[in-house]
């Protein structure tokens, strides 16, 4: 029997079957959760939310952005870059100037992401001891 229950994923009522599960993405089609899974894959990789922290502080240009990502090649920031353009996560700013300038700078849609991204970094932080000790428990098993 299939019962009326909130899906968080659609933000409205939908149908779930008892094989369904009572999960918040219960329901989705196949086609929808592939594109959920792969904007978490592009969002929740190594450097994108590093890239959306740093920017949160206002646009930069691209050798500041290296600047404040340390660890990131530039090969990998130019990839991170135009991927998050891509998703109307950030702008590309290309100035007539000489020497050229382009900046970069979080839309709307990625000062979102950065809010919950905080929210996660501050749950890291709150817990970070508490991860530790399960870490070294583990590994001494």
């Amino acid at each position: 029997m299939c019962v009326p229950e909130r899906n968080v994923c659609h933000g409205r009522h939908s149908r779930i079957g008892p094989r369904d599960g009572p999960g918040p993405c219960a329901g989705i089609p196949a086609e929808q959760m592939a594109f959920v899974r792969q904007v978490l894959d592009r969002v929740g990789d190594k450097w994108s939310l590093l890239v959306i922290a740093v920017l949160e502080g206002g646009p930069l240009r691209y050798t500041d952005l290296q600047r404040q990502a340390p660890g990131i090649s530039q090969r990998m920031l130019t990839l991170t870059l135009r991927r998050l353009r891509q998703d109307g996560l950030i702008t590309r700013t290309a100035y007539a100037e000489v020497p050229p300038r382009v900046e970069y700078a979080l839309t709307p849609l990625g000062r979102g992401l950065h809010e919950i991204a905080a929210s996660l970094v501050r749950w890291a932080f709150d817990h970070h001891e508490e991860i530790r000790e399960h870490r070294a428990h583990a590994t001494a098993q």
